[in-house]
């Protein structure tokens, strides 16, 4: 796999100049990713030299324009998508496919409705420890603020919970790596922050390094200690990435209340407006 990196990245707030080093316990590399779909009139490149590193603990949100590849380079990272050019190391080692490493939470929570709460994240935790018994799910059901649902049922449950019951799921696994595809987007506004906080709260806790895809600018500031913005399709790339160093842990009302915030929200959206205007 070519690991070259992709010298179109403008990195805000770098130094610039020369080939950059992979930085100090990189966990994942991935290096000038493409994805290109045949169709009747010809080839689609949606993503092209898609190039990035994370560090161990790392949480790196990525943000663009619907259609832009965001989820299709997330897709490839879970191994639910080969890639046409470029490639994925984890840890040293190759993706080739979908693998326990690797946690999933998506837009919505997916879970079996034939199954309690309890055996949906017992499902998860049997693929890494064979001897689970349906009780070892319950510290990640009370983790994720559902002590005492165990026996209920994903038709019991609202949107909010059930999501809270996916990312239970996925933390099951004891991953390396957390791939979150617009977790909260289909959830109210309130709704949406508190499964935030408890997000940040679960991360402070064990580290996890995270990839997210996310629409939302203020999520990824509120979340991410990088901000990936890609280009608009066709042919998607890395843009941009910004750098937030709001310290941890962090508090809505704080970051707030600060001016860095709204200077760097509107880098982002000046990005993403931009993007817009060479699309149209």
């Amino acid at each position: 796999m070519n690991e070259a990196a992709n010298q179109s990245i403008n990195v805000v707030g770098g130094s610039g100049g020369g080939a950059t080093p992979l930085p100090p316990r990189t966990l994942v590399e991935i290096a000038q990713l493409g994805k290109t779909y045949p169709t009747p009139v010809g080839p689609s490149e949606v993503v092209r030299d898609f190039t990035l590193h994370v560090r161990q603990g790392e949480f790196v949100c990525i943000v663009g324009h619907s259609g832009c590849g965001k989820s299709t380079v997330l897709s490839i990272i879970m191994g639910l998508n080969p890639p046409t050019t470029g490639g994925v190391v984890i840890g040293g080692r190759e993706v080739s496919g979908p693998g326990t490493d690797r946690g999933v939470v998506f837009q919505s929570a997916t879970l079996l409705p034939w199954l309690s709460v309890r055996d949906n994240v017992r499902l998860s935790l049997g693929q890494v420890r064979p001897g689970a018994v349906a009780a070892d799910a319950d510290p990640y059901l009370d983790a994720v603020g559902l002590p005492g649902q165990g026996n209920r049922y994903p038709r019991e449950l609202s949107a909010g919970m059930q999501q809270r019951v996916g990312i239970a799921r996925a933390f099951a696994l004891e991953p390396r790596l957390l791939l979150l595809d617009e977790p909260f987007s289909l959830l109210d506004a309130l709704t949406r922050m508190d499964l935030q906080d408890q997000l940040m709260t679960l991360w402070e806790a064990e580290r996890k390094t995270v990839i997210m895809v996310t629409h939302d600018v203020d999520e990824a500031l509120f979340l991410a200690d990088r901000i990936v913005m890609m280009t608009s399709g066709p042919a998607a790339t890395v843009g941009e990435i910004l750098a937030v160093s709001f310290p941890r842990p962090r508090r809505r009302e704080e970051i707030l209340s600060t001016s860095e915030y709204f200077e760097l929200r509107d880098q982002v959206v000046g990005f993403l407006e931009e993007c817009a205007n060479v699309r149209a």
